[in-house]
């Protein structure tokens, strides 16, 4: 995001936020701290004992090779790194791909999220729509079939309609935009494992903490809501595409090189991972754009969210941007906040600076830190 991006004073803490959706050691790293490895034949012990001079020479032979090979090694890498580069950048540069065979946004999705902004919402509009989504309608049905949400311990639900009517529209305006943001979460995030469960739980939490905000200022709930879970969209959608491009291009590179019966290159390309770096640069140049440039492609009709995600994407002062584009800007530094916090990775000052410049006021923050913004309370009759 623009606004947290260019204000020097709070850009590290932003993008330590990112960081802290990969791994913590990996935040922890960018935070300043320094991993060493103890090893037991340290070389200040090796050098204690005179060499020969045939040792010696022997050990300028082998830095003399190690230092060709690391070299080697790195341009193999840097190569591996360039060809995925390049692929994610021509994908993130073509939306209609990304929005049609990348993400697979089907036209039932806006138009679920515009019936549920409207007064006349109804079950009965919803309904032909949910069901042209299989994945949705298992979802709901999963949903009330939960121990804590099921009448009769008996009794499952098999049936979509059923499951709509049970749910209730006012448990929609929460289920709806959680469990299509859900479908756009990667499958599979190895080798950073908890990635997935962060992108979702920080999604939950901002769209809540915007939600917060919009009920104490009388603002509409749900489009605030909907509009806070969708401006995480475009960093599920960049780690799901670099985590999906880099084995596919990483694997297409082993088998060559199997193929060729070259096995100096095949050794250096199994020993080469998914790289953090590359990862939050892509984060930091693309999140936020993508995020906007989907939902534009959505069309929405009577929502309205395009606005405040091109303001967060493109709009740097904060006096400049849309109300719910600020209301989101407050939620995602309060997150943050909670976040590194958590893990220690923030001080006393700088979660001050962070939540300043995101011009939370002390009321707001009391606020926030008394409502659960983890866990969506739904109410079952």
């Amino acid at each position: 995001m623009r606004f947290f991006l260019e204000q020097e004073q709070i850009a590290s803490l932003y993008q330590r936020m990112l960081c802290l959706h990969i791994s913590k050691d990996f935040a922890a790293q960018h935070n300043g701290a320094i991993f060493t490895t103890y090893k037991q034949d340290s070389e200040q012990e090796n050098r204690r004992r005179e060499l020969l001079e045939v040792e010696q020479q022997a050990q300028k032979n082998k830095i003399i090779a190690e230092h060709g090979e690391q070299h080697f090694r790195a341009q193999i890498s840097n190569q591996l790194y360039s060809k995925v580069n390049t692929k994610i950048n021509n994908d993130f540069d073509n939306k209609e791909k990304l929005f049609h065979q990348i993400l697979q946004i089907e036209d039932a999705i806006p138009a679920i999220l515009d019936i549920l902004s409207v007064k006349a919402a109804s079950i009965r509009r919803i309904k032909p729509l949910v069901e042209s989504l299989p994945w949705l309608s298992d979802d709901l049905i999963n949903l009330v079939n939960k121990p804590q949400y099921r009448k009769r311990a008996d009794v499952q639900i098999n049936n979509a309609q059923v499951a709509l009517s049970y749910i209730g529209l006012t448990n929609l305006k929460l289920v709806m935009p959680t469990f299509i943001l859900k479908h756009y979460l990667p499958r599979n995030t190895a080798p950073f494992s908890l990635m997935k469960r962060k992108l979702w739980n920080d999604s939950i939490s901002i769209g809540l903490a915007a939600s917060v905000l919009a009920k104490a200022q009388n603002l509409d709930e749900f489009s605030i809501f909907t509009t806070a879970l969708l401006s995480n969209l475009g960093r599920l959608t960049v780690c799901k595409n670099y985590i999906t491009v880099f084995h596919a291009v990483h694997g297409e590179e082993i088998r060559k090189a199997y193929h060729n019966k070259d096995k100096r290159l095949h050794d250096i390309l199994l020993a080469i991972k998914l790289s953090p770096e590359t990862l939050l640069s892509q984060l930091v140049e693309h999140s936020a754009k993508i995020a906007a440039e989907m939902v534009e492609l959505m069309n929405f009709e009577r929502i309205m969210l395009t606005e405040p995600l091109f303001d967060l994407a493109y709009t740097a002062k904060y006096k400049d941007m849309h109300p719910v584009a600020q209301l989101i800007i407050k939620a995602q530094a309060y997150v943050a906040f909670r976040n590194l916090a958590k893990e220690s990775l923030i001080t006393s000052d700088e979660a001050k600076l962070l939540l300043a410049k995101a011009h939370l006021s002390a009321e707001e923050i009391s606020l926030l830190k008394k409502s659960d913004v983890d866990h969506l309370r739904l109410k079952f009759s």
